[in-house]
């Protein structure tokens, strides 16, 4: 965000405000089923009743809040995992389409991935 003009930075700040309070949080994951990001958010669905009115919604809420974090729990941990995520797609496609049969697809995933992977490590 930078090099915008400075009188636009308070209202990304707002924003991100209103996208974070717990009210928006909270209906976000009540209507999506995403995990809510905050704590806030999950205290607010469950003062709401959304949980006793939708039995079993909670129950990703109780796993993924089992144990404590650790350092390789905090968050997706794989170079290139956007790019990689586009070739498993494209690869996907090749095969519903009929262009490819699976072991190609696969294989080609596979090679393609690597490489991203070794210039990401190399990079990094």
């Amino acid at each position: 965000m930078q090099g915008r003009d400075e009188a636009e930075y308070p209202a990304v700040a707002d924003f991100f405000s209103y996208l974070s309070s717990p009210e928006v949080q909270a209906d976000w994951h009540q209507f999506t089923g995403y995990l809510p990001i905050t704590q806030a958010a999950y205290d607010l669905s469950q003062e709401q009743g959304f949980y006793a009115a939708n039995p079993g919604t909670e129950i990703s809420i109780e796993q993924i809040t089992l144990n404590d974090p650790t350092p390789n729990s905090k968050g997706l941990r794989f170079g290139s995992y956007v790019q990689i995520r586009g070739l498993i797609d494209e690869e996907f496609e090749a095969l519903l389409a009929g262009q490819k049969d699976a072991q190609t697809a696969l294989d080609d995933l596979v090679a393609r991935g690597n490489t991203l992977i070794r210039e990401f490590e190399a990079a990094n």
